[in-house]
């Protein structure tokens, strides 16, 4: 059946000699997979391919079939056309980082409406704001209610906070027992939105140590998560 549906690139790779099979996010069906016969073949394509680099996003005409493990795009045009997310040096390293990490934690091929609109507006507010250090670490935590395991704050105020349990204690019980700077960089980021990530003033080390804590938490709480190859990149040009 034919449906047009909003999507987010998430990964590509070439397939054969002439085709790419691209992965994506869409508002309608979850994780779907393309596959985009002869692209590679021409110059001429080179502006087709341009549509899908890391995290674009996309409006997308299918020829859809339930059981097809890869389907067809009959057109597609962009949905957001991002002004310095792929050519920022430093946004696109985190546009890379976070296809990585999605294309990891997604694997529902079902529509989920809140999730999707989570996506699709906080990379719009990366696009479009210039002070964003910090926005992986929000976005990688807000992330966390979509896959179901937000932190449990009911204990906010304890010392330390199990990444294992995925809540706050009055003390440090395992080796996944987090405490002190990462702790305090926890509590001033759980509540708040992108817009609010000014106040939070960390240098890159402290950035670097509490993002492998997140990453950590994600592999805790997802099964065969790995860390991204890109986490080498981004911490290079946050450093």
């Amino acid at each position: 059946m034919l449906i047009t549906t909003n999507a987010i690139v998430l990964t590509k790779i070439r397939f054969n000699d002439n085709d790419l099979i691209v992965k994506c996010y869409t508002n309608d069906k979850g994780i779907t997979s393309y596959i985009l016969k002869g692209i590679l073949k021409s110059k001429k394509n080179n502006k087709k391919i341009a549509y899908f680099q890391p995290l674009s996003q996309l409006q997308l005409e299918t020829d859809y079939k339930e059981n097809r493990s890869l389907q067809y795009i009959k057109d597609l045009k962009s949905n957001f056309l991002y002004t310095s997310l792929h050519t920022n040096i430093l946004k696109s390293a985190i546009a890379m980082f976070i296809a990585e990490i999605l294309a990891q934690a997604l694997k529902e091929e079902e529509q989920n409406v809140s999730l999707f609109n989570y996506l699709q507006t906080s990379l719009q507010w990366l696009d479009t704001h210039h002070n964003f250090a910090n926005f992986h670490l929000l976005f990688l935590l807000e992330l966390t209610k979509y896959l179901g395991f937000y932190p449990d704050t009911s204990d906010i105020d304890c010392e330390y906070f199990n990444l294992y349990e995925g809540q706050f204690q009055e003390i440090n019980t395992s080796k996944y027992c987090i405490g002190d700077q990462n702790l305090t960089l926890l509590k001033s980021l759980l509540g708040i939105n992108f817009d609010a990530l000014d106040s939070i003033k960390i240098n890159a080390k402290q950035r670097q140590a509490f993002l492998t804590m997140l990453l950590t938490y994600f592999e805790l709480h997802l099964g065969n998560f790995k860390s991204p190859k890109s986490l080498q990149i981004l911490n290079e040009v946050f450093s």
